[in-house]
């Protein structure tokens, strides 16, 4: 009987335990991807089948947005739990001879946030807020391990010079702007699985930043490229090819764009059905939120064609706009046994808005400040959801642009350094998702009420400054 007792306590205990098991957290943050570059997001011409999959045994996002329309700061956003009016870093400042604007030594990110609730934490791809060494730097930010492009610029090259293994340098024998070998997205998924498989027995948070299908437009002649090779009809893009004149910054020229950057779109697709299937071998999948996403809408540099493709499914604007096409993102998640497959929401949120999200459901520390609110009740189909009274973005490039989304309502003003009080665009979105139609004329009140939300949304930065000087 006594034995009998002892049994039933030990597998109440273990009932218990596996209850209160926090669970694993994949965030996969896809590079210049439009949202209509996905079959499950209205995509025709691309095969995209392990991101479809992760749709329909999840929740998949209509109405959710990037930090805002550029590499950097929409990520600064997505790691402070801050809107790109009070995140730290809010543009592309580059740092020479390698690296961006470090984030400041004060701010907290979700990485440190989950380390510090017993969190094991990699990041593999592009970093871009802190060279190795400073503030900003991975290892200075919560992640145990790093492994990749620390600087974005060198991240224009897929066969660059090195990589940055935590803040060692790791050399590739053969690569260069005169030569091809690595080709480095395989090397730094393989360094992204192996972290699963080290981690495996607890929780770890695994960010996945990769450079996919960001410009160059590059990649092996294999099965992906072949795929599309001679699907769509082609005209060569000229650029600047691998040899004595090449410079880091520029893009190489393309015989065939549109079958190269479908090809890099489902190596991408691909590269998302090993973590799955790795999380699956160990029989993760129930216990791990998998989150995919894009930084911003889809580039239009080195020969890649987003109108053809539909990369912003009808919206207007690409990357650097505020507008629909520029900011509203992809954004899925598969939480297996919490999220309920195949469902769709259309809850109105932002980067900002992952941090207390993650942190509430790993157990984690709050923020300390955050312009996020958690979306926990929307995935799990439980309790009311706290809604924003708005979304507020900032550009800080082109002379710099702000935009505010208050329900059906979106707002957004241009060359703000030259003129920071100059006329507002007013857009319908329930009537007019596509923007084409300023209603700015015939809703003074509304205008005055989102200058009114620019204003208290935009707190002035000596660093990024967006709005010109008074003398």
């Amino acid at each position: 009987m006594k034995k009998q007792w002892l049994l039933a306590g030990m597998l109440l205990l273990s009932s218990f335990c596996m209850a209160q098991k926090k669970p694993n957290i994949v965030f996969i943050l896809a590079d210049d991807l439009g949202a209509g570059d996905l079959g499950c997001y209205g995509q025709q011409k691309i095969k995209t089948p392990n991101i479809d999959k992760m749709a329909k045994q999840g929740m998949r996002f209509t109405s959710f947005y990037c930090g805002t329309s550029v590499c950097a700061p929409s990520r600064s956003s997505l790691l402070t739990g801050q809107h790109t009016g009070h995140t730290y870093v809010r543009g592309n400042k580059e740092i020479q001879p390698e690296g961006q604007e470090p984030l400041a030594d004060s701010v907290q990110t979700l990485a440190q946030l989950l380390k510090e609730a017993g969190y094991a934490t990699g990041a593999f791809g592009k970093w871009g807020l802190g060279m190795v060494g400073t503030t900003g730097a991975p290892d200075r930010k919560g992640f145990d391990k790093f492994f990749g492009y620390n600087c974005q610029r060198q991240s224009h090259r897929y066969y660059p010079t090195h990589l940055w293994n935590n803040d060692q340098k790791v050399i590739l024998e053969g690569n260069g702007l005169e030569h091809k070998n690595k080709y480095a997205p395989e090397l730094i998924q393989q360094q992204a699985l192996a972290f699963i498989d080290e981690h495996k027995d607890q929780p770890f948070f695994l960010f996945i930043p990769t450079v996919l299908p960001h410009a160059e437009l590059a990649g092996p002649n294999d099965a992906f490229y072949k795929m599309y090779e001679n699907a769509f009809e082609e005209k060569p893009h000229k650029g600047m090819d691998y040899g004595p004149n090449a410079n880091l910054a520029g893009y190489q020229s393309v015989e065939k764009p549109r079958a190269t950057f479908a090809g890099m779109v489902s190596r991408m697709d691909a590269q998302v059905g090993e973590v799955l299937a790795r999380l699956e071998k160990y029989g993760l999948l129930d216990n791990t939120i998998v989150i995919f996403t894009s930084d911003n809408g889809p580039h239009r540099e080195g020969g890649a064609d987003p109108v053809f493709f539909n990369s912003a499914a009808g919206l207007r604007g690409f990357k650097r706009d505020l507008y629909e096409g520029g900011i509203r993102t992809s954004f899925i998640v598969q939480w297996k046994g919490k999220v309920k497959a195949g469902t769709t929401s259309n809850f109105a949120g932002a980067f900002w808005d992952v941090l207390p999200t993650l942190t509430q459901a790993a157990g984690a520390p709050a923020a300390r400040y955050t312009d996020g609110i958690s979306f926990l009740p929307t995935l799990l189909g439980k309790g009311v959801q706290k809604q924003h009274d708005y979304l507020y973005w900032e550009f800080h490039e082109d002379g710099g642009r702000q935009a505010v989304r208050a329900g059906k309502w979106k707002a957004l003003r241009h060359k703000l350094k030259t003129d920071p009080n100059g006329p507002v665009e007013l857009y319908d979105l329930s009537k007019d998702p596509a923007e084409k139609h300023n209603v700015a004329a015939a809703h003074p009140s509304i205008v005055k009420e989102m200058e009114k939300r620019m204003r208290e949304a935009h707190v002035e930065s000596p660093v990024f400054p967006l709005v010109k000087a008074e003398k």
